[in-house]
């Protein structure tokens, strides 16, 4: 490669970064604006949002069609059902899906999107609640809104100033914190997340050792004054590789793994009882622990099943090869 190619490749690769940078920079500090910005009237949207009965209906044009739809999204799995309809669509009968018990959240950063009008009226006629997010305050989806969150004055990270960049990073952000504000009003927990989330890799990081655990007669227990022999037959019908030892109160006292019984080989093993040979307090872990917890738990003490206890009293029995065929990792 010649000096001059080197040189005019090295230039580009500058100039590239610096406008990435520089988008970037735009960007950023178009949404520190917003946060600072924000006032109580964001806070009287998420109330028009938690007080529907119905879902959230959330619309736009263009490219902010494409905010809406993501936004729609991320209010659905976090607990608040939402929709997106497109407003073309709904001059031509979507409207039939938004109903008098719904939201309505429109994006339009000129707040003067066409085709937006139809849907903004029938709002208006039903009294639907619609809470406009555009860039200008004295627009038409501002004035008709319930609630205008208005998106601060930024330039677009566009060279021209035309290609919408930074309004459309900033309506993501806001619809964001919406999903996100509410989500923590209505008290949405990691559980109710795994309901909404049961597939994929986020859903199996979410399972809870309940969900893989062994429950009723397959788990391998005995009381301590089992005899050996008959814990070796107990050991062996359930294929775990090891027995709980329960007290008089069902509680578990002990646990006899492979280990147990290479240390106390001998001729006479088969007459002792099985409190002679346990490992006294086992290790063990709550059924409503993630079962990623349960999985680094025993890995990292070098075991391969774990006793599920509740109050003190064996509930379930987890083995090492239950996380991994759940898929947790």
């Amino acid at each position: 490669m010649s000096t001059q190619v080197a040189s005019a490749l090295g230039d580009q690769t500058q100039g590239g970064l610096a406008s990435a940078r520089r988008v970037l920079r735009l960007e950023a500090s178009g949404i520190q604006a917003l946060s600072s910005a924000l006032d109580e009237t964001f806070v009287k949207a998420i109330a028009l949002l938690e007080g529907a009965t119905g879902r959230v209906v959330v619309t736009g044009m263009g490219k902010s069609g494409h905010i809406a739809r993501k936004v729609a999204a991320t209010l659905a799995s976090t607990g608040t059902p939402a929709v997106f309809v497109h407003p073309a669509e709904a001059s031509h009968g979507d409207l039939g899906m938004v109903t008098e018990n719904d939201a309505v959240i429109a994006f339009s950063n000129s707040g003067e999107t066409p085709e937006l009008a139809d849907l903004v009226t029938y709002c208006k006629r039903f009294e639907i609640p619609l809470i406009g997010i555009t860039g200008r305050p004295g627009s038409t989806l501002a004035e008709a809104a319930n609630v205008a969150l208005l998106l601060p004055d930024t330039p677009e990270a566009c060279p021209m100033g035309l290609a919408p960049t930074t309004s459309t990073t900033v309506m993501l952000a806001l619809g964001d914190a919406l999903s996100v504000a509410l989500l923590e009003r209505k008290g949405f927990s990691s559980d109710d997340f795994h309901v909404l989330h049961p597939g994929g890799k986020l859903g199996r990081r979410l399972l809870r050792v309940a969900n893989v655990m062994h429950t009723g007669e397959a788990m391998p227990l005995v009381s301590g004054d089992t005899s050996m022999a008959e814990v070796l037959i107990v050991m062996s019908s359930k294929g775990f590789g090891c027995v709980g030892i329960v007290d008089e109160q069902s509680r578990l006292a002990g646990i006899i793994t492979d280990g147990d019984l290479r240390r106390h080989m001998s001729g006479d093993l088969v007459s002792l009882k099985a409190r002679e040979v346990m490992t006294a307090n086992p290790k063990a872990i709550r059924p409503d622990a993630l079962a990623s917890e349960a999985l680094g738990f025993m890995n990292g003490r070098n075991i391969t099943n774990l006793f599920v206890v509740e109050d003190g009293r064996p509930v379930g029995v987890l083995h090492v090869h239950d996380c991994l065929r759940a898929g947790v990792a």
